[in-house]
């Protein structure tokens, strides 16, 4: 071993290089017989008990070596355990719970990936995850395809939405045992393996055959781009990953063909992500010069990125959304907004997360990430709220917190006593350390949300009963040109009494007078879960959202020209 190694090796060096030499020197020369008589067999017995004292010390004490020489005392740790501990452990599996335990001590941001959740997740960040390439619910235990996603692997071989998957790989796979966590592990796999599927399709006796190659699924950012009106289009974007910019000024191409002007851009619930991507995204708005944001960190001098006067719509209006669900990188994108002038924020204060971090692999999968700076909005604020570090119980209360204090309902009950204060490029005031607060506040929509709609809303029955509404109905809903024509059809309808049956079916009991309270939300979202079946992510939001009190807020807000510059610098947005 090499600890012992280099016990042995000090030993020798003590026996060759004695502590005080002149003492054997200082011997009367009487004894010099004495001293050849006894001195072979000295040598000896101190060579046999070196040699045991060496092989103890590198069994037992070769922790205490590895200190003295000054190494990483949590190398040391694992070392020692490997080679002492009284049982056989898993040292690998020590490393792995102590990993995130140390970074629990740092900010709420820093964090471990095991290899196995990265695996699972995929790298939606990059833009694709590897798999088969399917939408899926689980219905009455079985697996139950919903859409083969267009160039994907399972519509190359020919899978088709309403398959159902009865065998993996030649075994039986459905039953009370099947839930997500099976599904994706099972599907999910490396890119070029192959999984053998058997499929019942409606209207077939026989189970088909199906032999699928996992390869890339993409994973879309910019989920939706339509026009609200015949000058205003409307952009929603829930992460920003490497192809979100690609993603966007193509969205932004399809709605200026449209004649668009101005823009509506929807960041609600959209949890950040590449700050890079939020910068070039941007950059799209503004001016030659503009500073759009800074980064500063202990071992990061301050970096600072600006406009470079290459965007396409320097001159258009714009409204960003956002909630307390928008944070990093969207809040990146907004505090450019906000503090050069350009364009209003509306909707509620954002979560409130300035902190960057970068991330690093290990050969296993695993990740790990790291907060290595703070990014500055162009006013000079940190929008990072409050934290303790070691303390994530209490920092990821917060959103509850501000749901009780009755911030989502009310902007007075947003303290900004103890706030620092900033001024945007005209001079309003901003606030820093705890997140984006919105220029024109929308408080939540609250209609039609009560204990029922909640109940059958968290069971997933929406979506499972638009699916089997549009399994029933598939042929005819295809037929129609437009998903306008289809909405027609399905405004008529009987979709909540429908559901509210299969609820019922389901374990969720009538509620006559709540579920008259929901029913116009209940309708609307049903409606909405259907055209998505059949036409895709733009009809879906744009039937979804037709009602949406935000959406018209910023619209009302762009036909009066008050998203302008000139509006926001004199203050006439209010």
């Amino acid at each position: 071993m090499e600890g012992e190694k280099e016990l042995n090796k000090d030993e020798e060096r003590t026996a060759e290089y004695p502590s005080n030499p002149n003492r054997y020197t200082a011997t009367p020369k009487k004894t010099n017989k004495g001293i050849f008589i006894w001195l072979p067999l000295c040598i000896a017995i101190s060579i046999a008990i070196g040699i045991f004292i060496g092989n103890a010390f590198s069994i037992f004490g070769s922790g205490a070596h590895w200190f003295s020489k000054g190494n990483n005392k949590l190398e040391t740790v694992f070392e020692y355990i490997n080679k002492a501990y009284v049982d056989t452990v898993n040292v690998n599996d020590l490393v792995e719970n102590a990993i995130p335990s140390i970074l629990a001590g740092l900010d709420p941001h820093s964090d471990y990936i095991s290899a196995e959740t990265m695996s699972r997740k995929g790298d939606e960040l990059e833009g694709h995850f590897s798999g088969i390439g399917v939408e899926f619910l689980i219905l009455n235990d079985t697996l139950t395809i919903v859409n083969a996603i267009p160039g994907g692997s399972s519509e190359a071989v020919g899978i088709m939405p309403g398959d159902r998957v009865i065998y993996v790989n030649d075994t039986l796979f459905s039953g009370k045992q099947i839930n997500e966590n099976t599904v994706y592990s099972t599907l999910k796999g490396p890119k070029g393996t192959q999984i053998k599927l058997g499929v019942r399709r409606p209207g077939k006796a026989e189970i088909i055959p199906f032999l699928v190659t996992r390869a890339d699924v993409p994973v879309r950012s910019v989920d939706a781009s339509y026009m609200v009106d015949d000058k205003i289009g409307y952009i929603k974007v829930s992460k920003f990953g490497s192809p979100t910019y690609n993603e966007f000024i193509t969205a932004i191409a399809k709605l200026k063909s449209q004649n668009c002007e101005s823009f509506i851009i929807d960041l609600q619930q959209n949890t950040g992500g590449y700050m890079e991507a939020a910068i070039m995204m941007v950059n799209e708005f503004l001016s030659s010069g503009n500073l759009i944001v800074y980064t500063e960190g202990r071992a990061y001098p301050r970096e600072n990125y600006y406009a470079d006067n290459s965007g396409t719509c320097k001159t258009s209006q714009i409204v960003v959304l956002m909630d307390e669900g928008s944070a990093s990188a969207s809040e990146i994108f907004a505090g450019a907004i906000q503090d050069n002038d350009r364009g209003l924020i509306v909707g509620r204060r954002s979560f409130g997360k300035g902190l960057v971090q970068t991330q690093y692999k290990f050969n296993d999968g695993s990740a790990l990430r790291l907060t290595i700076a703070r990014y500055h909005t162009p006013s000079g604020r940190c929008i990072q709220k409050a934290y303790e570090r070691g303390d994530r119980q209490n920092y990821n209360m917060d959103i509850y917190n501000r749901f009780n204090r009755g911030e989502f309902d009310n902007r007075d009950s947003i303290k900004l006593d103890n706030l620092p204060l900033f001024h945007t490029l005209s001079g309003r005031p901003v606030y820093g350390d705890d997140g984006i607060l919105a220029d024109v506040f929308i408080p939540r929509d609250t209609a039609g949300v009560n204990s029922y709609y909640i109940r059958v809303a968290n069971k997933g029955l929406l979506r499972e009963y638009s699916y089997v509404f549009t399994e029933k109905y598939r042929e005819k809903l295809t037929g129609y040109k437009s998903w306008r024509e289809a909405a027609k059809f399905l405004s008529i309808q009987p979709l909540v009494d429908n559901l509210v049956e299969y609820a019922y079916i389901k374990g969720i009991r009538r509620q006559p007078y709540l579920i008259e309270e929901s029913r116009k939300l209940l309708q609307n979202q049903l409606e909405a879960f259907i055209i998505r079946n059949i036409f895709g992510e733009d009809a879906f939001y744009e039937l979804y959202q037709r009602d949406e009190t935000m959406i018209k807020e910023a619209i009302k807000l762009l036909k009066a020209d008050k998203a302008s510059p000139d509006a926001i610098k004199n203050g006439r947005y209010k």
